[in-house]
């Protein structure tokens, strides 16, 4: 059986990362709960950086469901050229955007089943949105969340909806608000996917990774006094 956090083991892990991030933020540049939206429609496969290099451009020009229908799927495409799978993003974009007019008045909708009835949007897109712009308590499992969280313990699960479930069963409340945050900055900049950088992670000692990378050693707390080393 995969071994699992405790509760106790789950807050403490959080009020780490929480004191190491106080104001965790998406690393997506947005201006309102559209260009949001879109952002994270393009994201898939893609980098938060390299999105913003091609949406701050474009939000100039299209920060609303009009004036990006306005400027048409060829010009979404043009602009969006340098990110991954761009020419079914564009379309995605102008077809979210003609739904947002038609069926909610142009506004982005706070409901989770709105939300991914639009063109692109999945329940990892929808529960960012709900997330930054509504403030209601959802956990977003990307590639990054679903790897800190299984490494770590927090989940076992095999699926994103498996890791969700069990991320919102354990995550103690005061810190819903912040979690897919945490969870993706670590795994972004810290619990990497190839090489984890274990030996500067503030939650080493409580993640139950068994892979740990080996200069992790240096950063145990030494043996007890009067301890016998073992011959090696």
């Amino acid at each position: 059986m995969t071994k699992r956090l405790s509760k106790a083991k789950a807050e403490a892990l959080y009020a780490r990362l929480a004191e190491t991030r106080p104001d965790p933020r998406t690393e997506l540049t947005y201006t309102n709960p559209y260009t949001l939206l879109v952002a994270v429609v393009l994201s898939a496969q893609a980098t938060d950086k390299g999105v913003n290099r091609a949406t701050g451009p474009l939000f100039q020009i299209a920060d609303t469901p009009e004036k990006m229908l306005a400027l048409g799927e060829d010009g979404v495409a043009d602009r969006i050229k340098t990110i991954g799978l761009w020419r079914n993003k564009a379309k995605n974009v102008i077809a979210l955007s003609r739904a947002l007019i038609d069926s909610h008045g142009g506004e982005v909708p706070h409901e989770r089943h709105a939300l991914e009835a639009l063109p692109g949007v999945g329940r990892k897109t929808a529960n960012v949105v709900l997330m930054e712009v509504f403030d209601q308590p959802t956990i977003a499992v990307d590639t990054h969340v679903f790897r800190v969280a299984n490494r770590t313990g927090l989940a076992s699960g095999k699926t994103p909806g498996e890791v969700e479930e069990q991320l919102l069963a354990i995550t103690p409340a005061r810190y819903l608000r912040g979690a897919h945050h945490w969870l993706i900055l670590h795994g972004r900049y810290t619990c990497l996917a190839r090489t984890p950088a274990c030996p500067r992670c503030v939650i080493a000692d409580i993640c139950l990774y068994q892979l740990k990378t080996r200069a992790i050693a240096s950063t145990k707390r030494p043996a007890a006094s009067g301890a016998k080393s073992k011959k090696r």
